[in-house]
């Protein structure tokens, strides 16, 4: 099938939720693409045709969803992953960052051990909204010495204007939503 057949698969297969986490808010819920094998092959297809023949030395995971895309991928590819998770659940010496979510604020974390000087890293997350995430992330890689590649989003919310937020670093998304 095209890519384009397959993206009206993926569009299908995310669930779209109104008001949650509070009212306002359409949250994006890709949890149904992992019921949708169809679906769910695309997006690693995708993904490994994408970064199959760039410079990326390892690949960090946003805590929960991007962990179930970048681990497919980084086993594919036969790089390192890193998991970014939230605060207090990594046992070892971390690197913290927090950042403004859309509707709160957070604070998330990497093992120092973890990260390498010199290395550049693909990050990973389900959706791209605001970016501050992402840029969290970016500063737990940068903090331990390493650069980011690229970031990489299976939703992207391009009117959030995330593309401003996380530039000069390039920003690559499978499907493009509307909160509207």
């Amino acid at each position: 099938m095209s890519n384009t057949v397959y993206d009206e698969i993926l569009d299908k297969a995310i669930r779209r939720v109104p008001d949650f986490p509070k009212p306002g808010i359409l949250f994006f819920d890709i949890t149904s693409i992992f019921t949708n094998p169809p679906a769910f092959k695309h997006v690693i297809d995708r993904m490994v045709e994408i970064y199959k023949d760039k410079r990326i030395d390892a690949i960090a995971a946003v805590e929960s969803r991007g962990f179930l895309f970048a681990a497919p991928l980084a086993e594919h590819l036969e790089l390192p992953l890193v998991l970014i998770r939230k605060k207090g659940k990594l046992p070892g010496q971390v690197y913290s960052a927090s950042y403004a979510l859309e509707y709160g604020e957070a604070t998330i974390e990497a093992h120092k051990a973890d990260i390498e000087k010199g290395k550049k890293y693909l990050i990973i997350d389900d959706l791209i909204a605001t970016g501050g995430t992402l840029n969290a992330s970016k500063s737990l890689i940068e903090q331990g010495g390493g650069s980011v590649a690229e970031f990489f989003g299976v939703i992207g919310i391009p009117e959030l204007n995330y593309h401003e937020a996380l530039a000069p670093i390039p920003v690559t998304t499978l499907i493009d939503l509307s909160e509207k």
